[in-house]
């Protein structure tokens, strides 16, 4: 038979069996709480402090404009939105036939220039030959006007004769002053020069480059290998200069914007590693890269309407400021990216002896498009006119002198007997 103080001994066994099992749990729980606290603080203090991550990261790339550089009416599109081409791929093709015209017509003027500059070499040595004449011509008279000269004194001769005499030397030495002076200006026109480098070849030739060169411009190709993307001309369009067509992106050499605070940038160096997840393919794929530059300033900096922090209310806000990030050209292969795609970054912090900013700001270098002007082809055609219309001996330079071979100086007075 249980007793009074029995009884009460169990009850108050049972009462305090749950106070212990709840005291018991909520110094578990105390205890886990601490240990998860000193276990992330280890984690900190050893690995997790060298690590920074955004999630405010965008993919970037190049957007190549593609432009003409003459009015035109389009006549033939080749490619389209979300289409891969290639380096000089044809793209678009603008109506050539003024452009045509204007080749034919700066080619005529050009063998136009060369004939013109052809009659003025051979004009040279035709008043070369006048001024040879001339000049015997004068040497006649100064014979004639001293042999009338001895005579006069005999009776020989009337002083009328004599007069016509100096009269004709006076004349003959006139003649040879003007002959000169025709070859001079002639000769100032060439001299020094060839038919192929005169002014008025070079000046026609250069007619017939800009000519062959719009020409050129009515076909455009692709400058680098991409996608297509923002197209707005179609065929027919009569298009301006400078108005912007369509766009190649070259996906093959895309990076990674992420928009650190500027309190993370702290430890942050070129060349740490970093770890990029994107939206579009999922956890499951890793990009791996390596920091490659922080930008001059943050994005406020450079908007078209900066704060003007020193009017009103300021309020502090923390910037952010972009840091390039180049990602594995293999990977970046294996899973393309488009640009302006999402991501996620990890910065690895561990190793800060780089620099802030670094020269390689990109996988590969950008391409280096090939002049229009630098055609082969048009500067073998250009000589092809010249040595069409230059005739024999066109390559060889006028060095023609102004002096008379012969006979008196064009200044000389006249030598005559006096009566």
């Amino acid at each position: 038979m249980t007793t009074p103080e029995a009884t009460a001994t169990t009850r108050s066994q049972a009462a305090g069996s749950p106070n212990r099992a709840r005291s018991l749990g909520l110094w578990s729980l105390t205890a886990i709480v601490v240990l998860c606290g000193l276990g992330y603080l280890g984690y900190w203090l050893l690995d997790g402090r060298y690590y920074e991550s955004t999630d405010d990261a965008y993919v970037n790339g190049d957007v190549v404009q593609i432009t003409s550089e003459i009015p035109g009416t389009v006549i033939a599109l080749n490619v389209d939105d979300t289409q891969p081409v290639r380096a000089g791929q044809f793209l678009l093709e603008l109506d050539p036939a003024d452009a045509k015209i204007a080749v034919a017509d700066a080619e005529a003027d050009l063998a136009r220039a060369v004939r013109q500059v052809r009659g003025l070499f051979a004009q040279s040595k035709e008043l070369r030959a006048q001024i040879d004449q001339r000049e015997q011509a004068q040497r006649t008279a100064d014979d004639d006007l001293t042999r009338r000269g001895g005579l006069l004194a005999d009776g020989a001769i009337s002083a009328e004769e004599l007069s016509h005499a100096r009269d004709a030397v006076t004349t003959t030495r006139a003649n040879v002053a003007a002959a000169r002076q025709q070859f001079s200006q002639t000769v100032a026109q060439i001299d020094g020069t060839t038919i192929a480098d005169h002014p008025q070849v070079l000046t026609a030739a250069a007619a017939v480059r800009n000519a062959a060169l719009a020409l050129h411009r009515t076909r455009l190709n692709s400058p680098v290998s991409g996608m297509i993307a923002k197209r707005s001309v179609q065929v027919g369009q009569r298009v301006s200069a400078g108005i912007p067509l369509l766009a190649v992106v070259p996906l093959d050499d895309v990076w990674i914007d992420a928009n650190f605070k500027e309190g993370q940038l702290e430890h942050m160096r070129t060349g740490q590693s970093v770890t990029v997840h994107t939206d579009v393919y999922g956890r499951d794929v890793i990009y791996h890269g390596h920091v490659v530059g922080i930008a001059a300033g943050s994005g406020n900096a450079f908007a078209l309407l900066p704060a003007q922090n020193a009017s009103g209310n300021w309020i502090k806000i923390v910037q952010r400021v972009p840091v390039r990030i180049l990602l594995n050209p293999d990977e970046l292969k294996a899973h393309p990216l488009r640009v302006g795609l999402s991501a996620s970054v990890h910065v690895d912090l561990h190793d800060t002896s780089g620099p802030p900013m670094s020269s390689a700001v990109r996988n590969m270098p950008q391409p280096t498009q090939a002049s229009a002007g630098d055609d082969p082809a048009l500067d073998a055609r250009i000589a092809a006119i010249i040595s069409d219309n230059a005739g024999p001996k066109a390559h060889e330079p006028a060095r023609l002198s102004l002096h008379p071979q012969s006979g008196a100086d064009i200044g000389a007075p006249l030598v005559a007997a006096r009566p």
